[in-house]
């Protein structure tokens, strides 16, 4: 590799990891399918979120409030600028919402939604067109459980209950494999300071959260580690960094 090459290399990593210091440390985060309907993605996502404080700004053009909370009919109605948008739409409306959520110039999301690659080649189409309508957004999933950041009360998942605070990271691919690990680190009282489910991993993936993760002053503050794993065909692999 040139010395050219590998200078532009570390300045596209450079680039976008202030993106993703804003989407996995933020301030203001927009939910794009909240919604009250008992027993909904929608609903359980708010639910969860309502820990995170004033700055949730819920998005559905049907309601004026979820959960007694303002909501806006567009991402770009949000009178702030948005840190985290986090999608539970079906998957179809997806490459709009992502092209809307781009124009508002939020920073990045974290789609939930199910319904892409995995359902075979019209699937993978809509993945083509969320590359391509995102911009310099950075995008975890589609197809996860959320990521939760519990230093900030931030449980951006529809799991049952938030992960306690700590120094370690967790990230995987499979968002069954993250509610048993969630559901252990409750029992044993095991503490994270990133708790993260990154589906398809269609945008982000695993060397830019480890990346990110080594500089990260939460997960480094005592003894430091990021733990991440991943289904392949018919198995576990695991994979571990240290700081």
């Amino acid at each position: 590799m040139s010395t050219h090459t590998a200078d532009s290399l570390l300045t596209s990593v450079d680039s976008r990891r202030p993106i993703l210091q804003r989407m996995l440390g933020p301030k203001v985060v927009a939910l794009i399918g909240a919604t009250e309907a008992p027993n909904s993605v929608g609903r359980a996502l708010m639910e969860n979120l309502l820990s995170f404080g004033e700055n949730l700004y819920p998005i559905n053009p049907r309601r004026p409030t979820v959960l007694g909370v303002k909501a806006f009919p567009k991402i770009a109605d949000v009178p702030a600028a948005i840190d985290l948008a986090v999608i539970a739409t079906p998957a179809s409306t997806v490459p709009d919402v992502i092209g809307e959520c781009e124009k508002a110039g939020v920073a990045g999301a974290v789609i939930i939604s199910a319904g892409f690659k995995e359902f075979g080649a019209a699937g993978i189409k809509l993945e083509e067109e969320i590359l391509a309508r995102k911009g310099p957004m950075r995008v975890i999933g589609p197809n996860c459980l959320g990521i939760m950041i519990p230093e900030l009360g931030l449980n951006a998942t529809f799991a049952k209950r938030m992960a306690l605070p700590g120094n370690v990271a967790f990230i995987s691919q499979s968002g069954a494999l993250c509610t048993s690990v969630l559901d252990w680190s409750l029992r044993e009282k095991v503490g994270f300071s990133a708790f993260l489910s990154i589906g398809s991993m269609l945008d982000v993936g695993w060397g830019d959260l480890i990346d990110y993760l080594a500089d990260d002053f939460q997960t480094h503050r005592n003894q430091s580690g990021t733990y991440g794993s991943r289904c392949q065909s018919g198995g576990l692999s695991y994979r571990e960094s240290y700081g």
